[in-house]
């Protein structure tokens, strides 16, 4: 039997279970959670960082200033609109392009419309269809 306990840096245990293991093939075994531990602690966890307003809901003047910034003329690419107005708005930058789609706005290109094709592949409404909700 082999007891296991998985814990966070302060201690507070997050896991554990028991694992039995037959003797026979007990080698081969070992070298596979040998290896299966020693990748796990090359793993790099990445930080989670929260948005402050990631859980608020998109309101009418949110909605407003992301259109008013994405329309604007500018040498800024379509990446760093994004990541300034992630910033500004305090949201993740995929939060700010999934928006700027169901707004209908291209993600991909400042100052353009979402296509209708593209809104399909997106799977949101077209303008059209937006209009008259």
């Amino acid at each position: 039997m082999l007891d296991l306990t998985g814990t966070t840096e302060s201690g507070q245990v997050v896991a554990d279970g028991r694992l039995r293991l037959p003797v026979v093939g007990g080698t081969t075994v070992g070298k596979l959670l040998a290896r299966v531990l020693n990748a796990h602690t090359r793993l790099q966890v990445r930080p989670t960082t929260r948005h402050a307003n990631a859980t608020q809901p998109w309101t009418t003047a949110l909605d407003d200033e992301l259109r008013n910034v994405w329309l604007q003329p500018g040498d800024r690419g379509a990446v760093q609109r994004i990541n300034d107005l992630a910033e500004r708005l305090q949201r993740s930058p995929s939060a700010i392009r999934a928006r700027l789609s169901r707004v209908g706005y291209d993600p991909d290109v400042p100052t353009r419309e979402l296509s209708e094709a593209a809104a399909t592949v997106l799977r949101v409404k077209p303008k059209e269809a937006r209009a008259t909700d």
